[in-house]
């Protein structure tokens, strides 16, 4: 597999660099400050989004906006609902790590969420950080004529988070680990795609919906960002799967080794790490290819599947 030095990837890693202190300076602004009655609540939420994320989803959203041509005022405009998307991952990333489900010490390279305020407070955290989130998608851009939109985008949203997204996903992943998946190869494949695509997947999905609809793309570009998506979530839980054997705990800012220590179905426990590997590189093709049919020879969207694909962390 190759690095993150890729040069394909260096347009992905420019364009992080440009737009991470916007979200962050979005998300500082927009969030209660922690001597806000009650301050623990916010004290730990802003404990949960200011670690080391990646603030991708995000990024996704901003991405597929410049691919539809939207102006920097329209940019702007919907910063604060791309910001949203990383309250809403920051919400399941705190509860997965929650004893009851994935039971993790480290999360962006440093204590969860639980481990520093307590498993009551944490599991009340990512309930504000899902109703937050919510809220400033309903919210912004603000303005009647950007209702339908806004209505638009928090239905897909809704829908990639909810039982047919990532609580589906995180459902069946439990039940996976748990011993009840089924014996036959088809079926744990089966099961395995849908946990990706529904844990992971349907959100970054979502993301890149929440720019191209906001941009005013029309819905040819709707479903081939829809495509992109898929292939896009499968690259990012597939190399995850790969991390968790091959990091360490210092590379990833979580805990290493943790899948096959559960039990959990992923692409190296059911293929191998080899082929895992391959299969990996086969989506990350399907993703360029992807990439390159919605914007032509830009290849920003082809630059950060790669960085996706090839990442180290």
């Amino acid at each position: 597999m190759t690095t993150e030095t890729t040069p394909l990837s260096d347009a992905a890693r420019r364009f992080l660099e440009r737009t991470t202190p916007e979200i962050e300076s979005t998300l500082d602004r927009l969030l209660p400050p922690e001597t806000e009655r009650p301050a623990t609540i916010h004290r730990a939420v802003r404990y949960a989004v200011f670690g080391k994320g990646k603030r991708l989803r995000p990024a996704l959203a901003i991405a597929a906006a410049e691919a539809c041509g939207a102006t920097r005022a329209i940019l702007e405009e919907i910063l604060p609902a791309a910001a949203a998307l990383e309250l809403i991952h920051t919400y399941s990333l705190v509860h997965d790590d929650l004893p009851a489900l994935d039971n993790d010490d480290l999360r962006r390279g440093r204590l969860t969420t639980h481990k520093v305020f307590g498993e009551a407070m944490a599991i009340l955290a990512g309930d504000a950080l899902l109703t937050q989130g919510l809220d400033w998608i309903g919210r912004f851009p603000e303005g009647n004529s950007r209702a339908g939109a806004r209505s638009r985008v928090l239905a897909e949203i809704s829908e990639a988070i909810g039982t047919k997204g990532m609580i589906g996903g995180q459902v069946e992943d439990l039940e996976a680990s748990s011993g009840s998946h089924a014996d036959s190869r088809d079926a744990d494949t089966d099961r395995l795609q849908f946990i990706h695509r529904a844990k992971t997947g349907r959100l970054i999905t979502a993301s890149l919906l929440l720019g191209v609809i906001h941009s005013g793309g029309d819905d040819s570009k709707v479903a081939r960002l829809r495509s992109y998506g898929d292939s896009l979530g499968l690259c990012f839980q597939i190399a995850d799967d790969i991390l968790d054997v091959t990091g360490t705990a210092e590379s990833l800012g979580k805990s290493a080794g943790k899948d096959e220590a559960q039990g959990k179905l992923t692409y190296p426990a059911l293929y191998g790490i080899d082929e895992a590997r391959r299969k990996l590189q086969a989506e990350r093709e399907r993703a360029l290819d992807l990439a390159r049919q919605i914007e032509g020879g830009t290849n920003l969207l082809a630059s950060i599947a790669a960085l996706v694909a090839d990442r180290s962390s």
